[in-house]
């Protein structure tokens, strides 16, 4: 499988975003689960018209992310990050950097979730959170593709927090995916989309620190064109409680989502219920 991941990480962006979307409709079809996923979440998120006119699109982008990932991480960081084509809101990097802040970078499965570290790296030092995954060949992948010269990557659990930290003790960057379901007792149900969703509160544990908070996004452009680099500020400043974060963090990915909703990862099961939590109250 690695040899084949590397294989694929010398074809070109647009190659392997035309095979991606060829993946994405194979799993549509031969998947009942992933499908009632998708149509559930999207419905419930957009509505049903705009979830029907979105969905073919949303379908094809999820085999997109998953193809584009062997150019991302087994390719050199200069090719990686050179598919990043445009970046707005970069003076909010700068500000917070004047200001001798940490930065908490938020990135939902939104869009080339990947890439977003790999670039930021290239800037300054980031450390990032992940969970690793079951199988060993996919670990290896991992550990190539994100450990980077100014790219640290931490395991989700409490070493991995404690680096998290500690790097925004020295005032540099950390990243994570708000939106990952975790595990048993690192989380709360707090409403996403309507819904009540088990959220982690670790992303909100880390905004208590005084570090700028700043949502990231990297747009996918149409006919493997490469990425559009966002970076905004939240629509209101994450303060409260950390109840109050993780819920208010649960509402700013809701308005990243809304503004390309169709490169969202709509099959990822965002409401599933951990092994020994208790199921969710009906409303939030």
């Amino acid at each position: 499988m690695v040899l084949f991941f590397r294989m694929l990480s010398h074809l070109p962006l647009a190659w392997l975003h035309w095979l991606g979307a060829l993946l994405g409709w194979l799993a549509w079809l031969f998947s009942p689960t992933y499908r009632r996923h998708m149509r559930e979440y999207m419905v419930l998120a957009l509505g049903e018209t705009e979830a029907r006119r979105l969905r073919s699109s949303a379908i094809a982008n999820a085999g997109r992310s998953a193809l584009e990932l062997p150019r991302i991480w087994l390719r050199p960081l200069s090719d990686a990050v050179a598919h990043v084509v445009k970046v707005s809101g970069w003076e909010r990097v700068e500000a917070a950097t004047r200001a001798g802040k940490g930065i908490v970078y938020l990135t939902p499965h939104l869009g080339c979730f990947e890439v977003t570290a790999q670039y930021l790296s290239t800037h300054a030092p980031v450390t990032v959170l992940y969970r690793p995954p079951k199988q060993a060949w996919l670990q290896t992948m991992i550990e190539a593709g994100r450990a980077r010269a100014q790219l640290r990557i931490a395991a989700a659990d409490l070493a991995g927090v404690r680096a998290l930290l500690k790097a925004l003790k020295r005032g540099e960057a950390v990243g994570l995916l708000p939106d990952q379901a975790p595990k048993f007792g690192e989380g709360r149900w707090m409403n996403f989309f309507g819904k009540p969703a088990y959220t982690m509160t670790l992303a909100a544990r880390l905004t208590e620190s005084g570090a700028a908070v700043i949502m990231v996004w990297a747009e996918r452009l149409p006919g493997g064109a490469g990425f559009h680099f966002h970076l905004q500020a939240p629509t209101q400043p994450i303060r409260g409680t950390t109840e109050e974060r993780a819920q208010q963090i649960n509402h700013q990915i809701e308005h990243l989502i809304r503004q390309c909703p169709e490169q969202y990862l709509w099959g990822y099961n965002r409401y599933k219920r951990p092994r020994g939590v208790e199921a969710p109250p009906e409303t939030i």
